[in-house]
């Protein structure tokens, strides 16, 4: 099989129809350029060139091969381009896992970032809770994580992304829906929508804190896990529910939100987590120019 070097100085031949140039070209001499030519002849048992003492023209075998052989070598060339970037982490593919909540309040800005900066990374998007987002990357099926706090699996890194404050949902009718701020003292006996406390862990115990703080007693009237299910029932009239400020965004209909009072600055906090020995170069490229701490905290 013909080799790339043997490629290159057809094209040179081919391009410069004078051995002289082309030689000069590829910073050799003209007879270790003939003999390549000769022995591409050979191995392709045809004739590429015609010579002459005065010119150097293509045959119409030459003329037909010259579109191929360029295609090869600029596919060589591109694949070993390609190759180089993959060790530098400008290529190549991370798995991301994220709650359905940090699906507003995070993933546009990550993945606009990440176009601009890391255009030739493909992102993996799959939406998982906390718990299951941990096996993951345990188990090296996630690069990276975007979750809920506390996590202790060993092995596992972890570092706050984002913070932000918690608004009361409420039904457009209901009796407190004309107030302007609300308190968390108001959610003292009120039907409220409580988040579950196995999948949805931290919501239920972040809410759970901040009623007992002030000795309010709300009714749990429903237990759920995502954010935009909680929505639909504080729609449906069902009751009352605290949410994570960027579930504003999703302006859903029959639904007020309200600023709260007595709850500290924005409590809700999301964090990225990530194998230790993780060895994706991608990853690690993620993390410094997309992901770095300073941008993001």
């Amino acid at each position: 099989m013909f080799s790339l070097s043997r490629l290159s100085c057809f094209i040179a031949v081919a391009e410069e129809l004078h051995f002289g140039r082309a030689a000069e070209r590829l910073h050799m001499t003209q007879p270790p350029l003939s003999r390549q030519i000769q022995q591409l002849e050979h191995e392709l048992g045809v004739q590429l060139i015609e010579r002459s003492s005065r010119a150097v023209s293509l045959t119409a075998a030459g003329a037909a091969f010259l579109p191929d052989a360029r295609r090869i070598v600029a596919l060589a060339e591109g694949a070993a381009l390609t190759v180089r970037r993959v060790p530098a982490g400008d290529l190549g593919t991370v798995n991301i896992g994220f709650t359905g909540a940090s699906a507003r309040a995070v993933l546009p800005r990550l993945m606009q970032t990440a176009r601009e900066r890391l255009p030739d990374v493909r992102l993996v998007l799959r939406e998982m809770v906390t718990a299951a987002q941990v096996e993951a990357l345990a188990a090296g099926d996630l690069d990276l994580g975007i979750v809920r706090p506390p996590i202790s699996r060993p092995g596992i890194h972890t570092r706050a992304l984002h913070h932000e404050r918690l608004v009361a949902a409420l039904p457009a009718d209901h009796e407190l829906a004309g107030v302007e701020h609300l308190a968390i003292e108001d959610f003292d006996g009120q039907p409220v929508i409580m988040y579950s406390p196995t999948d949805a862990r931290y919501f239920n115990e972040l809410l759970i804190s901040s009623f007992t703080a002030v000795g309010a007693s709300p009714r749990y009237v429903q237990y759920v896990t995502q954010v935009h299910t909680m929505l639909v029932l504080v729609h449906s009239g069902l009751g009352m529910a605290l949410v994570p400020e960027s579930a504003m965004t999703m302006h859903p209909d029959g639904v007020v939100f309200k600023e709260v009072t007595a709850i500290r600055d924005r409590p809700v906090q999301m964090n990225v987590a990530w194998r230790a020995d993780n060895p994706n170069p991608a990853l690690a490229r993620l993390m410094r120019d997309v992901l770095p701490e300073r941008e993001w905290i």
